[in-house]
C-alpha cells in the first residue's frame, strides 16, 4: 500500500482525492488537511511515518510559498507532487525547482491523478503535459550551462550507467566521469535546481533534452535508486 496525505486547503478536492485513493484500493490516505503544519504537527503527534507521496496543492490560504511548502515536505522524507489548476508556471517552475517530483493539474481526469501519485512513488519521474509546458516555458529554468563532456557523461550516467561503465564507454578515466558528474551536480544547484540521487539528475536530463525519454522507466527508476 501506497502512503498518501493530501493537503489542499478546498475541503471538496481532498474529499475527491479520497475517494478516488479509495477506489484505486493500493493508495490509502493517512493525512487530509489544508496546511503543510497540520500536517507536520500530526506526524510529530501521531508518531506516524512520513507519507510516502504528499498531494500538495500549489497555493494554500495560509500565507505560505509554494517553496516553503515543498522543501518542508521534502525534507521529512516524502515526494510531492503537485496537485493544482497550473495556471501559474513560474510558481510551477518554483515548485519543480525546489524538490517537486511532478505536477498534475486539476483539470486532469481523475484516474490520471492516481496514476500520477503511482509514479512518484515507485520513484519515477512523471513527465507530462504540465511539467513539459513548465520547464518550456522558462529557458532559463532549463539551462544549466552543461559543457559537451559534462552533457555525454549525465546522458550516460541518468540512463542508468554506473559511473566506471561511462567512463569506459567514453574512454576516461573514472576520476575524470567523477568529476564531471561533481561539476553537473554544482552546476544544477548554482540555478537552483539541485539534484543531489541519481533519479533527480535522470529528471534534470530529461528536462534539458539531454534524454528524451527513458527507455523502461521502472528498470532506469531502480538504477538510479543504486
Amino acid at each position: 500500500m501506497t502512503r498518501i496525505a493530501l493537503i489542499d486547503d478546498h475541503e471538496s478536492v481532498r474529499l475527491g482525492l479520497e475517494a478516488a485513493c479509495v477506489r484505486a484500493t493500493t493508495l490509502v490516505v493517512v493525512f487530509s488537511g489544508s496546511t503543510v503544519t497540520d500536517y507536520v504537527n500530526w506526524r510529530a503527534f501521531s508518531g506516524s511515518p512520513p507519507a510516502d507521496v504528499v498531494v500538495l496543492d500549489l497555493t494554500l490560504g495560509d500565507g505560505t510559498t509554494v517553496t516553503e511548502n515543498v522543501r518542508r515536505l521534502a525534507a521529512d522524507g516524502s515526494s510531492v507532487l503537485i496537485h493544482s489548476v497550473a495556471d501559474r508556471p513560474a510558481a510551477v517552475r518554483e515548485a519543480l525547482a525546489v524538490g517537486a517530483a511532478g505536477v498534475v493539474s486539476k483539470s486532469s481526469p481523475i484516474d490520471d491523478v492516481t496514476s500520477a501519485i503511482r509514479t512518484v512513488a515507485h520513484g519515477e519521474p512523471l513527465n507530462n503535459v504540465e511539467w513539459a509546458s513548465a520547464v518550456d516555458g522558462d529557458r532559463a529554468f532549463a539551462d544549466a550551462q552543461l559543457s559537451a563532456r559534462e552533457r555525454d557523461v549525465l546522458r550516460l550516467y541518468a540512463a542508468g550507467l554506473p559511473l566506471r561503465a561511462v567512463a569506459d564507454q567514453l574512454g576516461v578515466a573514472y576520476s575524470t566521469a567523477k568529476e564531471n558528474i561533481t561539476r553537473v551536480r554544482i552546476k544544477y544547484v548554482e540555478v537552483g535546481r539541485p539534484a543531489p540521487t541519481k533519479i533527480d539528475l535522470l529528471r534534470r536530463a530529461m528536462e534539458d533534452g539531454i534524454l528524451a525519454e527513458p527507455d523502461g522507466p521502472a528498470d532506469l527508476a531502480e538504477d538510479a535508486r543504486r
